[in-house]
């Protein structure tokens, strides 16, 4: 009887607590798969064995609009087309609508996906906004970035991408 109530109170304990920990640096990740804003869906295998820059975002966040045009360049520039460095965007917005008119109107190609409950298992709680985490070939984070990043901070991001075949 006291172990069910203890194994009560912990289970309510851990409910109560919200989000698991924050993913950090050294942590690994095992992504689940997503359904993009465009209808398409990235496999958690198509998001796993290789490098990814994975950002969280929101339409009505200043300092991710003035990173996304940086992500954008990024994306560009490592050959990610290519499987050089993998990008993800994903959008705390509440409407999936909102998200999407943001990224056609400032001609963002790179993928984005909307915020799930699967996605925030797999980070844990977040701790800002822009958050960009950068994931390697084995699912190791490598490095974590909280708030903007300037232009040459995310320009350096390019070091984690897989050299393109030529």
């Amino acid at each position: 009887m006291a172990i069910n109530f203890r194994r009560t109170l912990l289970l309510a304990a851990l409910a109560w607590s919200g989000a698991a920990a924050a993913l950090e640096v050294g942590d690994t990740v095992r992504l689940p798969a997503v359904q993009l804003l465009d209808g398409r869906t990235m496999t958690a295998a198509q998001l796993a064995g290789k490098p990814l820059v994975l950002e969280i975002w929101a339409s009505w966040c200043p300092f991710c609009a003035l990173q996304n045009p940086r992500l954008q360049k990024l994306y560009d520039s490592t050959g990610a087309a290519r499987g050089g460095l993998g990008v993800l965007a994903v959008s705390i917005d509440r409407d999936p609508k909102e998200a999407a008119a943001y990224m056609a109107k400032r001609g963002y190609t790179f993928p984005a996906a909307m915020d799930t409950p699967a996605l925030r298992a797999a980070l844990g709680k977040r701790k800002g906004l822009p958050e960009l985490y950068v994931i390697d070939a084995g699912g190791k984070v490598v490095q974590k970035e909280v708030g903007e990043m300037l232009e040459e901070e995310v320009a350096a991001l390019a070091k984690y991408a897989r050299p393109t075949p030529k």
